[in-house]
């Protein structure tokens, strides 16, 4: 009885989502470009697609955080962001914080997230982490294990996106 109740909530839930509202996974981002980044968010906060975070998602990748709505977004256990400030390649080829550049990513990032990054004296070339139960209580988890191909009925939470073996393929960033 528990199982047909739990696959009647995921029905209900699916079809509340809609063909429209995807679910993009992202996993093992090392990030890049700050602009690259802003570009792909901005597309992906006009689609209305939910964000599930599922590993590494590093210094340009964590403007995720500012781009997507807080309520489209949900962490796996294996979530982990990294966080530094942004460089640049200095005349003899090596990295050389940028002031602005960091200064901006700052500010693109969510009140909850800029006070993590101030306790933990704000971002320098160090990079810090954000991961488990820390993460897990400023975001919702995702109550999944997205590398299974598809969730329990009963670790499905209410609000919380699910996606088909074949979304989880086709929506992974990397």
């Amino acid at each position: 009885m528990k199982f047909w109740t739990g696959l009647l909530a995921v029905v209900l839930f699916l079809s509340g989502v809609g063909a429209s509202q995807a679910v993009v996974r992202i996993a093992d981002d090392r990030g890049g470009r700050i602009g690259t980044y802003v570009d792909k968010y901005q597309g992906l906060r006009s689609s209305g697609e939910y964000v599930i975070i599922d590993g590494l998602c590093a210094p340009a990748c964590t403007i995720v955080l500012g781009a997507i709505p807080h309520e489209k977004i949900c962490v796996t256990s294996h979530a982990n962001l990294g966080f530094h400030a942004a460089w640049d390649f200095g005349a003899n080829g090596r990295a050389v914080t940028n002031p602005e550049a960091t200064q901006m990513l700052y500010s693109m990032y969510p009140s909850q997230i800029r006070r993590w990054i101030a306790q933990r004296g704000g971002l320098t070339p160090r990079m810090i982490f954000l991961k488990g139960r820390e993460l897990q209580a400023m975001y919702r988890p995702c109550y999944m294990d997205a590398q299974a191909a598809s969730p329990a009925p009963s670790q499905v939470a209410p609000n919380a996106p699910a996606m088909s073996p074949a979304a989880a393929k086709a929506s992974a960033l990397h």
